[in-house]
């Protein structure tokens, strides 16, 4: 173009944008991200695969370095990132996430956490078994198209001619532009089952091929739970596959559950198991639920384990559904069927995929046969020759010693030229005119060796050209037949089946919806609040810390607790009465609250409380009780967590009752006092544990009327002391003494 023409082409501008971006469009859907329905490949697997074999990394070969691999491919079919070929590398050697693996792999090739496959520097590989002998066996015969490669210096099969439905057994997944892909792996053996079934009545209906297929196949196991669904999903292509993960109970030590979790949905692979155990860690640290005591990720090579450590008064399938609902151990697969069909992206249902892959397996089968129907003609045209020329030999060595060139020999056996030869007799000059051999014929004569007219070498040829006919024959039948065809496409997937097949890993099922009851309440901490004419009620810690002087002051009672717990009171009939929280005012701190003999069955006149505490504080220590006629004992406050409002806490003697009821913590020694003024002290660990049915032992020998009037606690290093009959006295002054010993008399 001449510069001073100044020629500007105008073109408006959406046109432009329009155009290039279907342009971009279009080659990300067909050129990338889609999958062939045909083998069930995107390019980047096609191309990988196909220069693997071409680099002769077979099944029984040693493995190659990844980075290998990669860099032919990138060179030669895939101009674009090394990270994509290797990563398409990696995923289709992951037996959690392809159903049928295509790639052995050597090294470390990542894992269902999440963790990625070490550099392709380190990783080796080569071609599997399968996908060998499936995937690119005959691509000798003519059974595919070969395009040019990016810079047109190597072809590159447009398709491999694969022998089995890889869509379906493989699925993909793949973000195009305006389109995405999602298909579920399924089950090889059950996949060909359906294809055989397609191929013996076409007009089968999908509820019938679901009599094969029974659904996804997921390599993580798990539970399809809506399988009413699935006949939708497969005849429009689209739809929602609900999975679960496989859940056991187990049980533990101390009567403890342990729900075991050992199979995942597929859509939890990776950095989603992380995401569950994080998930059910909030649960607890939000106070969705109280049940969860531990949670650990225990898996390994052996498989997933995932084990939550529950609390044994756990409503285990309450618990379960709540993780079917709050986390991804219930998830769902949005599925698409959405690959390219003829040359543009098509969703399709399960009846059209196997329609596309059998189609397929005709068309791969007749270029195939065709080929090699092509090459046994050729062959039986050749053996005939020779098998004629042995009949002859003597005949075509005379034209051969008496022709002066190979064109002159060549001419003779062809067209019977006898012009420029020299011959023996008339008779061989005659009968050379009548020869009338083919140009490969001749070609093939010419080239014969001696050795070939030995007699067991010529019987050979014989024998060879049966063969040949019986080829021939064999090929012309399954091409002419559909029927014969069909046999050959059916042994194959059997023979396939054979060795492939694998048991079923995902169920298949119908569940119920997920339900469990929510704790509407957010579990906290708060103050329980009584005062001295025995009204209760409860506030915030934040409240009472603000408060703190007045309550303490105005308040006999102050126990911390958890709203969703009870309050425990013990009184000196021997009775524990238990308060649920909840039935307790909350509120201000200057609200009056509410009298305890409302919400239980305390009785202000005829009881006496001796020790409030909250069940958690109980379940935590051991209790100490002492009655009037100094009967002691020990229970492990476990014994306390009751569901009934009023149980007896201990067992009277008759005319006694409780003096005492302390929370063992700190204390080391007990000190009982006689209304005669007998002290005796002695270290806690002499009083037996004891269950709460029981009386108790002696702490104290006592007079005829003497009664326990007070009970003292010492710690061990700190001094305590108590006013006695307006005196100081100091407890841990007084004589170590023994349980059930009369104690030392004090002396105003």
């Amino acid at each position: 173009m001449n510069m001073d023409d100044n020629r500007i082409i105008r073109t408006e501008y959406s046109d432009l944008m329009q155009k290039s971006f279907i342009d971009y469009a279009m080659s990300v859907i067909v050129a990338r991200a889609l999958p062939d329905v045909r083998d069930g490949l995107k390019p980047v697997q096609r191309r990988t695969l196909y220069d693997m074999y071409e680099l002769g990394i077979r099944y029984d070969k040693p493995h190659r370095k990844s980075a290998r691999i990669v860099g032919d491919t990138m060179g030669k079919y895939h101009p674009h990132g090394d990270s994509s070929i290797y990563e398409a590398l990696v995923v289709m050697a992951q037996d959690f996430k392809k159903g049928l693996p295509l790639i052995d792999g050597h090294g470390n090739f990542g894992n269902i956490e999440g963790d990625g496959a070490a550099a392709m520097r380190y990783t080796e590989a080569r071609l599997q078994k399968i996908t060998q002998e499936n995937f690119l066996a005959d691509l000798d015969k003519n059974v595919v198209d070969f395009v040019p490669n990016f810079d047109e210096t190597e072809k590159e099969p447009s398709v491999l001619p694969v022998k089995i439905p890889n869509l379906l057994i493989n699925g993909s997944e793949g973000i195009a532009v305006g389109m995405a892909t999602s298909i579920p792996p399924h089950n090889l053996a059950e996949v060909i089952d359906a294809t055989k079934a397609y191929m013996k009545d076409e007009n089968i209906s999908t509820r019938e091929l679901m009599r094969y297929i029974k659904g996804p196949d997921f390599p993580t196991g798990g539970i399809v739970i809506n399988q009413d669904d699935l006949l939708e999903i497969y005849e429009t292509g689209m739809g929602k596959i609900k999975i679960r993960g496989k859940v056991e109970v187990e049980k533990a030590k101390g009567g403890k559950l342990n729900l075991v979790i050992t199979e995942i949905p597929y859509t939890m692979i990776g950095a989603n198991i992380a995401k569950f155990l994080s998930d059910v860690a909030a649960l607890s640290e939000t106070k969705k639920t109280t049940d969860i005591i531990d949670i650990s990720n225990q898996s390994s090579k052996e498989g997933i384990r995932i084990v939550i450590e529950l609390r044994k008064d756990t409503d285990v399938e309450n618990f379960t559904n709540m993780l079917y609902k709050k986390t991804r151990l219930e998830d769902t697969f949005g599925v698409n069927m959405l690959a390219i069909c003829d040359g543009r992206p098509e969703t399709m249902g399960l009846k059209q995929i196997l329609k596309a892959n059998v189609d397929f397996q005709f068309e791969i089968a007749t270029r195939k046969y065709t080929t090699l129907l092509e090459k046994e003609l050729e062959r039986k045209e050749i053996q005939e020759g020779l098998i004629k020329a042995c009949n002859v030999i003597d005949l075509i060595i005379e034209i051969l010693r008496g022709s002066k060139d190979r064109a002159m020999a060549k001419a003779c056996l062809v067209e019977g030229k006898i012009d420029g030869i020299r011959f023996k007799s008339k008779e061989s000059k005659i009968m050379a005119t009548q020869l009338q051999f083919t140009e490969k014929q001749a070609n093939a004569i010419l080239e014969m060796r001696l050795y070939k007219l030995i007699g067991l070498e010529i019987e050979a040829l014989i024998n060879e050209h049966e063969e040949t006919m019986a080829n021939i024959y064999r090929y012309e039948d399954i091409l002419a037949r559909k029927d014969s065809m069909a046999q050959v496409i059916i042994n194959e997937l059997d023979a396939v089946k054979k060795e492939y097949a694998r048991a079923r890993r995902t169920v298949i099922e119908n569940a119920a919806e997920a339900v469990y009851e929510e704790k509407k309440m957010e579990e906290m901490e708060v103050m329980f609040l009584m005062d001295r004419f025995g009204y209760a009620k409860t506030i915030d810690l934040v409240t009472y810390e603000r408060n703190k002087e007045a309550a303490d002051a105005e308040n006999k009672y102050i126990v911390k607790c958890k709203n969703t717990g009870k309050i425990c009171l013990f009184t000196n009939l021997g009775q524990l009465h238990t308060i649920k929280v909840t039935d307790l005012p909350f509120g201000k701190f200057r609200d009056k609250g509410t009298p305890i003999d409302n919400v239980s069955n305390y009785s202000t006149d005829k009881e006496e409380i001796l020790c409030v505490a909250s069940q958690t504080e109980l379940n935590l220590y051991r209790i100490l009780f002492v009655t009037g006629q100094a009967m002691v004992k020990v229970v492990d406050g476990g014994e306390f967590d009751v569901s009934k409002k009023l149980v007896a806490a201990t067992k009277l003697n008759e005319d006694d009752e409780l003096v005492s009821v302390a929370i063992l913590n700190e204390q080391r020694n007990i000190v009982l006092q006689s209304k005669e003024g007998y002290f005796l002290r002695f270290p806690i660990e002499e009083i037996p544990g004891k269950k709460k049915g029981a009386i108790g032992v002696r702490g104290m020998k006592l007079g005829d009327k003497d009664t326990i009037e007070a009970v003292y606690y010492t710690r061990n290093a700190v001094e305590t002391t108590i006013k006695y009959k307006n005196k100081n006295l100091v407890l841990n002054s007084l004589k170590p003494g023994k349980r059930d010993s009369k104690g030392t008399k004090v002396r105003t």
